[in-house]
């Protein structure tokens, strides 16, 4: 008789082999990891006990998800957000500190460079027709101003679109900005107020929600990643309140701290101030990062 573990394989003993395999890794972080994950798979098998032609099923789902990522769009992004995994993967690596910004996922359509842009500029480039003045500040968690912050921003048109989906339609780089604050951590920019919007629909993913029975959409929203020297960078979101869908984000990121009236303002003096038109929306949000840890001596 031998003790070795894969020396009789079935269903109870597969799992603790498997695991086994990895005992040699060096890296002591993929050998945890990699247990965790078989260990977590494993189970899920156990408990749903897949037909042969459920897991063909499955993994033609997931050759087609990667067969669907290009340069302008990660399916696999997109399916890690609609399973609750990057919100979770955000939440982890960012759990709040008291009066620090909340974080939420990146996105699918973070996928280009935002192009480098001077406080008060717009980035909405194809004429909207709700202007919106979008003003705030990067703080840190005692209230002081940061300067120098980038400020990276991205957002869907009015009709719901990003620039990579309508690369006929819009120019590269509308709806996108990359700010700097000022002295006293302002950073303001004219743009549109954005629409609520499906997500894509037409790969696996899309198939996903409606064999489900989810709906796909998103509500209204502008991106943001604040980012400093010494402090720790914040990936987020403001929701614009009274958008549909808030209650039933696709993609579960939307926290109440994150939503901002998106005001109606009447005022010509304001709007000359800020370089649009009369009237106008007005969204005002502080961006609030906390430092990074000093390592102990």
């Amino acid at each position: 008789m031998t003790d070795d573990v894969t020396a009789d394989i079935d269903e109870h003993t597969i799992t603790d082999a498997v695991v086994a395999s990895f005992a040699a890794t060096p890296d002591s972080r993929l050998r945890e990891v990699l247990g965790a994950l078989v260990r977590g798979l494993h189970t899920a098998i156990r408990e749903v006990e897949p037909t042969l032609a459920e897991w063909e099923h499955a993994i033609d789902f997931l050759t087609r998800t990667g067969q669907q990522c290009d340069d302008v769009r990660q399916e696999f992004v997109l399916l890690s957000d609609v399973l609750g995994i990057s919100s979770l993967v955000e939440n982890i690596n960012h759990r709040k500190v008291g009066g620090a910004t909340e974080a939420t996922v990146l996105g699918p359509f973070h996928m280009t460079v935002s192009p480098p842009r001077r406080n008060g500029d717009s980035i909405d480039e194809v004429g909207g027709d709700q202007p919106c003045v979008v003003t705030g500040r990067v703080l840190s968690v005692s209230g002081e101003p940061v300067p120098g912050a980038s400020v990276d921003v991205w957002q869907a048109d009015e009709h719901g679109f990003y620039d990579v989906q309508q690369p006929d339609v819009q120019p590269a780089g509308n709806g996108r900005g990359l700010f700097t604050t000022d002295e006293e951590g302002r950073f303001w920019f004219r743009t549109t107020v954005p629409a609520h919007y499906p997500i894509p629909t037409d790969g696996p993913v899309g198939e996903l929600l409606a064999a489900t029975d989810r709906p796909p959409f998103r509500p209204a929203h502008v991106h943001f990643i604040a980012d400093a020297p010494g402090f720790v960078p914040v990936t987020t979101h403001v929701f614009v309140d009274g958008s549909p869908y808030l209650d039933a984000d696709a993609v579960f990121a939307v926290k109440r701290s994150l939503i901002r009236d998106f005001a109606s303002v009447d005022d010509a003096e304001q709007a000359a101030r800020f370089g649009t038109v009369n009237p106008f929306r007005l969204a005002v949000i502080d961006l609030v990062v906390e430092p990074t840890a000093t390592p102990s001596p």
